[in-house]
């Protein structure tokens, strides 16, 4: 079939999608995570500390790792760290929406964003360096886990947490999109 055989009515509405891959913004990695499952469920090593090493990642020490609850159609966002490095983990048969946005002056990705979706029968652990603002969306119906590790201690004194507008990027940006 070609493009005149399509129905009138239709004809101005088709378009193709663009499967260019996305850029990458600098320093953000994901890391394969290993699971093994059997007829009683599964089994997935997070991390494998020797020394506070990450083993997955071996130049991040881990100094504190958290947990964050995310309700149906929350939106965690935006925050960034000046110091801070995170490697952030939600578990397989879940599934939130990563975003992030590369604010560093001098990085060869200014101003680049991403959105990943994390679980969604993955294992892997997405590091995100100092200096790239990111947040998560619950797009799903049920509560989303979500579990990071940072390679510093917070501080109420002195926090290493700064704020953007979660919709710095347009409200848009956290919507499920249809494609």
């Amino acid at each position: 079939m070609n493009s005149d055989n399509v129905i009138a009515k239709v004809k101005d509405k088709v378009t193709t999608q663009d499967y260019t891959p996305t850029t990458q913004i600098t320093g953000v990695e994901i890391l394969e995570l290993k699971e093994f499952v059997d007829d009683g469920g599964s089994f997935l090593e997070l991390a494998r500390l020797q020394t506070g090493l990450l083993q997955a990642k071996p130049d991040f020490t881990v100094r504190q790792i958290n947990f964050s609850l995310v309700q149906p159609g929350g939106i965690k966002a935006f925050h960034l760290h000046y110091n801070q490095n995170e490697c952030w983990f939600v578990p397989p048969a879940q599934r939130l929406l990563l975003g992030l946005y590369d604010v560093r002056q001098d990085s060869a990705t200014a101003e680049v964003t991403m959105r990943l979706a994390l679980g969604g029968h993955k294992a892997r652990l997405v590091f995100i360096p100092a200096g790239v603002a990111h947040g998560v969306a619950n797009l799903e119906n049920t509560a989303g886990n979500l579990i990071y590790l940072a390679d510093q201690n917070f501080s109420l004194e002195q926090p290493d947490e700064q704020r953007l507008p979660y919709d710095i990027l347009g409200a848009d940006f956290w919507q499920r999109r249809k494609e």
